[in-house]
């Protein structure tokens, strides 16, 4: 009986382990996700879609996107997305992007 509540008690201990190593890995995944500045260097108000909703950028304005790796950043026209300006790379993440790069 000794022997069988021990190795219950291993494999309870085992199993934490376990948990625990599996939700660092994820707090670390999580925690790498960071955002990158879109400024507007063009001449004239733009609206786009970033992914996860529409915004506008006043001329000379900037604003914030997280940093979703594969997402496609869309022109935006009356609440519809329109074409692709870029897809988001992890190059991207934690820096400050000129619109006028994507603009042709």
């Amino acid at each position: 009986m000794k022997t069988l509540l021990i190795s219950f008690y291993f494999v309870v201990i085992g199993l934490n382990v376990f948990n625990i190593n599996e939700t660092e890995s994820f707090l670390k995944e999580v925690t790498l996700e960071k955002s990158f500045t879109l400024i507007n260097d063009t001449k004239e108000k733009v609206s786009i879609h970033t992914g996860t909703g529409f915004v506008s950028i006043n001329k000379s304005g900037k604003t914030s996107i997280g940093c979703n790796v594969g997402k496609e950043v869309r022109w935006a026209n009356e609440g519809k997305k329109g074409d692709v300006v870029f897809k988001i790379t992890s190059d991207m993440c934690g820096e400050t992007i000129k619109l006028s790069k994507f603009v042709k």
